[in-house]
């Protein structure tokens, strides 16, 4: 039995070696994966949301478990990141999950798991998992999963180039609320705005000032005339 099952872990390890070189090779979209060091049957993942949905600007982070007898059974997928889409920490019910092993095809890749999850966030199809929130709530937790993330510790171990990339996004929120709420610090269009304002009153007091020469002219003028 021992032999057996050290044959099936590594029969799942040179599979998803080999996806892991594939995915690196020919990225999902909007999806990131890394294998835990010291456990390649546990994978981590980050969902970037995409452009003009709910979850844009959002870091979703989430993981995937990977059975001994990969590829041969489905792997369990979690989110853990709260997304308005999914229940948190809960195995999510998905044709590519071990919610199915009847529809689970050895053949599909991590590559297909990940292109799979991202397609039913997207969706609003209703299963075991997951939740029923409005845009606008997507749009909160979207927000919200930058602080999140950053405070969980396989999240910053495996993908620094995103905590790179959300703490600068916070950085630049922090300076444009400093901005707000100090009025002595005008923005680039306030100074546009009062530089016209300026030049405007600038030259209609000279105008003015024309105008007004001119008539004291005239009368010097006609006073000079009578004389």
């Amino acid at each position: 039995m021992k032999t057996m099952a050290k044959t099936k872990v590594t029969g799942a390890t040179s599979r998803l070696k080999q996806d892991y070189l594939r995915l690196k090779k020919d990225p999902v979209p909007y999806v990131t994966a890394e294998p835990v060091p010291s456990n390649i049957l546990e994978w981590h993942y980050v969902v970037k949301g995409p452009e003009k949905s709910p979850y844009e600007g959002g870091y979703y982070h989430g993981k995937i478990i990977f059975p001994r007898e990969f590829p041969f059974k489905p792997p369990s997928i979690f989110m853990i990141t709260p997304n308005g889409r999914f229940r948190t920490n809960t195995r999510l019910c998905l044709s590519i999950t071990d919610f199915h092993p009847d529809t689970w095809n050895p053949a599909w890749s991590i590559s297909t798991i990940l292109t799979g999850l991202l397609s039913f966030m997207l969706e609003k199809t209703p299963t075991f998992g997951s939740i029923q929130t409005s845009d606008y709530q997507k749009r909160c937790f979207a927000a919200e999963s930058l602080e999140i993330n950053l405070k969980n510790k396989m999240f910053c171990e495996l993908f620094p180039e995103y905590v790179e990339e959300i703490e600068k996004q916070l950085k630049e929120r922090q300076e444009a609320l400093l901005q707000s709420d100090n009025p002595s610090n005008p923005s680039d269009a306030e100074v546009t705005e009062q530089s016209n304002l300026y030049t405007v009153l600038t030259n209609l007091l000279l105008v003015v000032g024309f105008v007004f020469l001119a008539y004291m002219v005239k009368y010097v003028l006609a006073s000079i005339s009578n004389d």
